[in-house]
């Protein structure tokens, strides 16, 4: 069965035969069978579970930052990726898709930074660190990869959306409980064979708040990966199926509820940003629905969680002239003088250590530091091809419910992209692993939406890919191809054709020539040279 999986992105589908083959045991069938229901969004759906309910602060000990279950996870992904590209027949890569360009560009400016890191001597610790940043790249690019090429049809797009959705609520439940009560629940989610990467607990406070982290490494990246969450919840909510609608209400709620108890400006600003890109898609019915739900939850709030509103609102309008405002922006001194130094490709991914250097609450900064000028181009192309991906998807589907998923995810990659100048978000792996696979999900979603426009999200109306590219990750679309019918034509054996010009004195009456046989059916131009050359006998000339 362990065989089966590591060969099945190289064999593809196989029949039911070649899958149970007599000489094959019944554990070997059931290998077989195992494997051929394996595709990229079971893979990916794996892969949002151990990311969204193992606490990230726990790692494999050997390999640090880097060993967290879905950073390992990640790996296996990319590995699974370059293991289809062996071969023409298996590799992944068939038709256009901008979202590879632009991940190579990035991982080119990681390799790049290490090469120049090892140009002069570094602490060890520094070298640790760029070793890490690869192995986290690498991790990053496959995840991205793999959904961009792998999902196969927009019902799987539609499947990975929900589970990561249902995700994100069991996280956000977490954090209600942790919440109120204070409880360090990540404590008891501890794998075996794990250990702590750090020691501080899971609930933090500000202005007497408990501000929890539920499986995060901290409130900010919590608040941040439920607001990147939010959109998608929301488009749930507005397109569910019959039956499924509380479940829907019960998600969008507990995301909300936990979103302003991460007491997070982020995540805050966050959401407005989310509003700004949802807002004008919506009709006005959605719109004054919207704001009603939002004032009477804030009235709620403030009755439940007196004094929390009010620190939210503080936390807002005091930009600029607060501690945490201040202390971002006399960073700048520090970064300009080692951009000056290493102005191009930096001194390598991972190597600004906070014990050693800063810690630097803005992502931008740390990429110019870490990549140089080359990196910080990189990875705002990264955001920039996934909104354009996800507004190029919007405009290539004819279906509304698609279209109103490829601008949830557009506001997915605007939050992701306004929170990376908040905090050092490539530190914090839930939220990173998250950005990578919606920008993966959004290039999923371009290509799908460009080969079937009319498509839909339900199974009956997936777009159904081209088998050989199914077969490059080991799997093929379950929805059969029906063949299209042939137009019934009426035969047609006798047709009326004008005579030739004949001297004056003979009848200019139309003559009736007989069609091809059946046994003469051919194109069209035969019928017609064979009918004209067919007229009735003693048809002749004047001399």
């Amino acid at each position: 069965m362990l065989s089966s999986l590591l060969v099945a992105p190289l064999t593809g589908h196989r029949s039911r035969s070649e899958r149970s083959p007599a000489g094959l045991g019944r554990v070997g069938r059931v290998g077989q069978a195992l494997v051929s229901r394996i595709d990229p969004a079971t893979v990916l759906s794996v892969f949002v579970a151990v990311l969204m309910l193992l606490p990230s602060r726990y790692v494999v000990g050997p390999l640090g930052a880097a060993g967290t279950p879905a950073g390992l996870m990640a790996v296996a992904c990319m590995l699974w990726y370059l293991s289809a590209l062996i071969t023409p027949h298996t590799t992944p890569v068939r038709g256009r898709q901008p979202l590879r360009t632009v991940v190579v560009f990035f991982v080119g400016s990681v390799l790049a930074s290490y090469a120049a890191m090892q140009t002069e001597p570094r602490p060890a610790l520094e070298i640790n660190g760029a070793d890490r940043g690869l192995i986290l790249a690498a991790g990053w690019a496959g995840i991205a990869l793999l959904a961009a090429d792998g999902i196969s049809r927009l019902e799987r797009l539609e499947v990975l959306r929900r589970r990561l959705v249902t995700g994100g609520s069991i996280v956000a439940a977490l954090g209600l409980v942790q919440f109120f009560s204070g409880i360090d629940i990540a404590g008891y989610l501890a794998v075996p064979g794990l250990t702590a990467n750090s020691d501080s607990s899971s609930v933090l406070r500000r202005d007497e708040f408990n501000r929890p982290m539920a499986t995060a490494t901290h409130p900010i990246e919590l608040g941040v990966v439920l607001t990147m969450l939010l959109p998608l919840a929301l488009h749930g909510l507005l397109h569910a199926r019959p039956g499924t609608v509380w479940r829907h209400r019960i998600q969008v709620f507990l995301l909300l509820a936990t979103i302003p108890m991460t007491v997070s400006r982020s995540a805050i600003l966050g959401v407005l940003v989310a509003a700004v890109v949802m807002v004008p898609v919506w009709s006005g019915k959605i719109r004054a629905v919207v704001l009603i739900v939002l004032g009477c939850g804030t009235v709620a709030m403030q009755a439940v969680v007196p004094g929390l509103m009010g620190t939210i609102r503080n936390l807002v309008t005091s930009i600029g002239s607060d501690s945490s405002t201040t202390a971002r922006t006399d960073d700048y001194g520090a970064v300009l003088a080692a951009v000056t130094h290493r102005p191009w490709f930096g001194q390598g991914l991972g190597t600004y250590l906070p014990m050693t250097y800063r810690i630097l609450d803005n992502q931008y900064l740390g990429s110019v530091v870490e990549t140089g000028l080359v990196g910080l181009a990189a990875l705002l192309a990264l955001f920039a091809a996934g909104w354009l991906l996800a507004r190029g998807a919007r405009r290539a589907s004819s279906n509304p419910e698609v279209r109103h998923l490829a601008q949830c995810f557009a506001a997915t990659m605007a939050v992701a992209g306004f929170s990376f100048g908040t905090f050092d978000a490539l530190s914090f792996p839930m939220v990173t692993n998250l950005t990578f696979l919606m920008l993966g999900c959004c290039a999923a979603l371009w290509r799908l939406a460009r080969e079937n426009p009319t498509a839909g999200l339900s199974e009956t109306t997936a777009a159904v890919p081209e088998p050989r590219f199914a077969e490059a990750l080991g799997s093929l679309p379950r929805t059969p191809i029906q063949p299209r019918p042939e137009p019934l034509v009426e035969p047609r054996y006798w047709r009326e054709t004008e005579p030739e010009t004949e001297p004056e004195g003979v009848s200019e009456e139309p003559q009736r020539t007989h069609r091809a046989t059946s046994r003469d059916r051919g194109h069209p131009a035969q019928w017609r040279r064979q009918a004209t050359s067919r007229q009735r006998p003693g048809r002749h000339r004047k001399s």
